[in-house]
């Protein structure tokens, strides 16, 4: 039970950091957002290894830089989906990520139980009626769409890679990760050339952001110590939920009858696909 504790706590530290930086990112820029987020995570997560002071124990920690290529990529589609579309929407559509790991595990010789097919079913489904935006003169794909399709396949990778990481020890594997993630961000920066300065206060909102993704990355690898990459995997991705509910009732996002059964369905396929 307790790996599966940590893996929804996961979840809710980052359905409400994925809310509050791709927000902040709408009017800062989500380099500079990202930027200062992984600055927040690595001091923190520094501080609490040299509180800890232990070596890593295993050279497995470094599964998390391949782990942190996938994750901030997509997390990075993930921002520039929610700034151009409708949170309720990409959010979900993001969450599909669970499909990836599901698939690792097939085909290293898993069966998924017929509650998980049915759920990578509703969540398919669920992705195409999320998608379709209603507008003046016809259909079309929604804003952000592909956008998150991407995210969904960067966290997908980022998810057994974790685990693997996660299980040798989680604290070093989480330092590894975010510090990757940092030089992939400052690298990305420094091609782009965005002012990265920010005030005091988006500077501490940022962190905060990167404080609250780091303490979801600690829980996630701390759910992999004994739990099962499908399992912790899919429960984790349960996010989306999150940021839904933080959307509607902040923002007073709402969306059309059928990308809000697309959404529902989605959720749904998420967690049908955990059972």
């Amino acid at each position: 039970m307790t790996p599966l504790l940590l893996a929804l706590g996961a979840s809710l530290a980052w359905g409400v950091a994925d809310f509050t930086g791709p927000l902040l990112s709408r009017a800062l820029g989500t380099l500079r957002v990202l930027f200062w987020a992984q600055v927040g995570g690595v001091g923190a997560l520094v501080l609490a290894l040299a509180v800890r002071a232990e070596p890593p124990k295993g050279w497995g920690v470094l599964y998390a830089t391949i782990a942190a290529v996938g994750g901030i990529s997509g997390l990075y589609a993930y921002y520039r989906g929610m700034q151009l579309g409708a949170m309720s929407v990409v959010a979900p559509i993001a969450g599909i990520s669970a499909i990836v790991p599901v698939t690792v595990g097939i085909v290293s010789g898993d069966h998924p139980s017929t509650a998980q097919v049915a759920g990578i079913a509703c969540a398919i489904v669920g992705v195409g009626f999320a998608s379709i935006e209603h507008q003046e003169g016809g259909r079309r794909v929604a804003t952000g769409v592909g956008l998150a399709l991407l995210a969904a396949l960067g966290f997908g990778l980022y998810f057994p890679w974790m685990h693997a990481a996660g299980k040798v020890d989680f604290w070093w594997a989480s330092l590894i990760f975010r510090s990757t993630a940092l030089v992939l961000v400052a690298g990305a920066a420094a091609a782009a050339r965005p002012t990265l300065r920010l005030a005091p206060r988006d500077l501490a909102i940022a962190a905060a952001v990167g404080l609250g993704d780091t303490v979801g990355n600690v829980l996630f690898a701390a759910s992999s110590a004994h739990g099962l990459v499908s399992l912790t995997s899919v429960l984790a991705s349960l996010y989306p939920i999150v940021t839904v509910l933080l959307a509607a009732a902040i923002l007073k996002e709402r969306v059309a009858g059928l990308q809000r059964a697309g959404v529902v369905l989605t959720l749904a396929g998420v967690v049908l696909i955990g059972a």
